[in-house]
């Protein structure tokens, strides 16, 4: 399988992030990207301003309490740098979802190509479809749970 489509590996490079502090996506965005692994010709300024410049453009919040944040154009110069941050907030924020609910967990995407992008987001839109994956995310669970329930789901 393609590092593109390989969901569970991307998750488990990028991370899972418990009780991230801040009341608006640019004071959270600000903490993930110093906390988030990346490569070495990658910063963490450069990460923070992708992703407050994509929030200005439009919300990333998808609904069922879930964002995809992500920069307007990929990121990454490599495939095999490519990785999805889970990032579990301590306290649900309001970015302006489609259902009206406050936002509890981010998937911070770092990608390389716009196609690879297209594709990550597709199969994670098929997983918030399954009600028992978007149980464990209201839950908060571990990388290791998440990570099964996926390969387990696909």
């Amino acid at each position: 399988m393609s590092v593109e489509f390989d969901i569970a590996g991307l998750i488990h490079k990028g991370g899972v992030y418990d009780n991230i502090d801040g009341a608006t996506p640019e004071e959270i965005y600000k903490t993930v990207s110093t906390i988030i692994p990346l490569p070495v010709d990658m910063t963490h300024e450069a990460v923070y301003n992708a992703l407050c410049a994509r929030e200005h453009v439009l919300s990333t919040a998808v609904g069922n309490g879930i964002a995809l944040p992500h920069a307007r154009a990929p990121l990454m110069k490599n495939e095999n740098d490519q990785e999805i941050c889970i990032v579990y907030l301590k306290n649900p924020i309001d970015m302006k979802a489609p259902d009206e609910r406050k936002v509890f967990v981010m998937f911070v995407l770092l990608t390389y190509n716009s196609q690879s992008h297209l594709k990550i987001l597709s199969n994670l839109v098929t997983l918030f479809r399954k009600p028992q994956f978007r149980k464990l995310l209201e839950k908060h669970a571990g990388e290791a749970e998440l990570l099964n329930a996926i390969r387990e789901l696909d």
